[in-house]
């Protein structure tokens, strides 16, 4: 949705690097580009009016000029503003001290109402309430069908006394539902309402009719984020006629640019509360601003990734998978399993998305092929017990039946085996705390990414032998030997015990290692 203006930014921020002071040149020209980004997102022009000035009045002050860092203090500023315009803090839903909260979703038709309205129950129902749908939708043909159709798929009950289309009273619908719900005891009540393509009097009229009926603690207008300055007319247009305390934003996952859901808070002063970011009924979470921001200027969202995957990570599973790989017991069978898990917590695309940085690879990300995971899968599943628990078995024949078995060819199936015995032995050694191959400076780690590795075991053979690498001239290399028999003869027995039981604690003593790491050594 904001990739067009992530990328801006970002290629603004660019020219500010490497400079240890900023001019009031610098200054003009990143707020030039910043307007003219917000502007090609299709921002409100006040808003942009508004933000533009307050980054400049902050860039020209004390914060960015005793900095020592002034491009990075820059970001800092349009970050802290993007999360004002966005809201501020995360606005969290109100519930009624007494009987079942009642939801009433407003807004045009096309908006996502009714499917959001089951989004909305299954995360509710996740929180550990017991919601209730009600269908007041009786204009749209089949609305009320839609509505009984998804509350099946999420488990939530709906109330639809009229079959709709067109026939019935939706405001007697919206009354009665809050006695059927405190007789059922269901906590919360989601009334969905009919929209039309455009705002008129009567859809007014009747929305108000419902609000009045209800008394709703919480109305929710639902906008489409892909219509663009449209949506700030109709925001305005439903404030004005029905009210609403919250905005839920609809359809994130499109490729419009986005910059009404930039304004919207900002022109109505209602803050957005949730965001459906997906055609999936899961597809559904709280909006935060500060989150949204750090996407926006290509930050990542770590902390969401964090919680996508606290609830679809099975935490025993992981832990034997952690133990596992740490005995360097880690299988196919194993891989499948955590592959799977990975594919609960949605695309891959999408996963990476959140990382910070992935901005700058946005296109090698959106030509990912996400049926990839299903090709492995099919190639793991198209090998015996026996196989998966050992690969090394996996012969020439071998790799042609699952070749064969899996509808892929050898090639993919040789990849796919190489590829599991390098990831092995790297989660292995970061397991084992021996943290990233090729990475200097950090314990365990190689000098460069093309450095070859000398492992504790190594280094300890090599002072076994004398401490020095045999020499590939065949006479410096004997006379060598010959030293380093006369100087082991003379040295006292060392902690590697050579003919001997080794003492492990000794050894990564003299290494220098942790005394810790000496189990490792094992």
């Amino acid at each position: 949705m904001f990739a067009t203006l992530s990328d801006r930014l970002t290629a603004t921020f660019k020219n500010l690097r490497g400079k240890g002071r900023l001019s009031e040149a610098d200054i003009d020209a990143t707020a030039r580009e910043i307007r003219i980004a917000l502007l090609e997102a299709d921002v409100a022009l006040p808003v942009v009016k508004d933000f533009v000035a307050a980054i400049k009045e902050r860039a020209r002050g004390e914060e960015v000029s005793g900095a020592l860092n002034p491009a990075q203090q820059v970001v800092k500023i349009v970050n802290e503003e993007l999360v004002q315009i966005l809201g501020g803090e995360t606005r969290r839903l109100r519930y009624a001290k007494t009987g079942p909260t009642v939801i009433m979703l407003a807004g045009l038709q096309g908006a996502g109402k009714t499917t959001l309205a089951a989004k909305l129950a299954l995360w509710l129902k996740e929180q550990g309430k017991t919601p209730l749908l009600v269908a007041c939708d009786l204009q749209r043909p089949n609305a009320v069908q839609q509505l009984q159709v998804n509350g099946e798929k999420v488990g939530v009950p709906v109330f639809a006394p009229e079959a709709g289309n067109g026939v019935g009273d939706p405001v007697s619908v919206a009354r009665a539902s809050i006695e059927e719900a405190k007789r059922k005891l269901h906590d919360v009540v989601i009334v969905d309402t009919a929209g039309r393509l455009g705002v008129d009097s009567e859809m007014m009229a009747q929305a108000i009719g419902i609000r009045d009926a209800v008394q709703p603690d919480e109305t929710l207008f639902v906008v489409d984020a892909m219509i663009g300055q449209d949506a700030l007319t109709t925001a305005q247009a439903f404030l004005d006629g029905v009210g609403y305390d919250g905005v839920v934003l609809t359809k994130l996952d499109g490729d419009a640019r986005g910059g009404a859901a930039l304004s919207i808070r900002h022109v109505t002063g209602r803050p957005v509360m949730f965001a459906s970011t997906g055609e999936k009924l899961t597809d559904f979470d709280v909006f935060h601003p500060d989150r949204m921001a750090s996407r926006i200027l290509d930050m990542g969202d770590v902390l969401t990734l964090i919680e996508q995957a606290e609830k679809a990570f099975d935490q025993e599973e992981a832990l034997k998978a952690a133990q596992k790989l740490s005995d360097g017991d880690f299988t196919l069978d194993d891989f499948l399993s955590q592959m799977q898990q990975l594919k609960k917590l949605g695309s891959m695309t999408s996963i990476l998305k959140m990382l910070p940085g992935m901005g700058q690879i946005r296109e090698q990300l959106d030509n990912f092929d996400e049926r990839e995971i299903d090709r492995v899968e099919a190639i793991i599943r198209s090998m015996t017990p026996a196989e998966r628990a050992n690969p090394k078995v996996i012969d020439g024949s071998r790799r042609a039946r699952i070749a064969k078995g899996s509808g892929r060819t050898v090639t993919d199936v040789n990849g796919l085996v190489d590829r599991f015995f390098e990831a092995r032995k790297m989660m292995m050694q970061m397991a084992r705390g021996g943290g990233m191959p090729g990475m200097p400076g950090m314990p365990g780690m190689g000098a460069g990414a093309g450095s070859k590795r000398v492992t504790a075991k190594q280094k300890a053979k090599t002072k076994a032998k004398g401490g020095q690498r045999k020499s590939g001239n065949p006479a410096k290399a004997a006379q060598e030997a010959a030293a380093a028999k006369a100087k082991a003869a003379e040295a006292k027995p060392n902690p590697f015990g050579i003919g001997e039981d080794i003492d492990y604690e000794a050894a990564a003593a003299q290494l220098e290692l942790p005394k810790d790491f000496s189990k490792f050594l094992k």
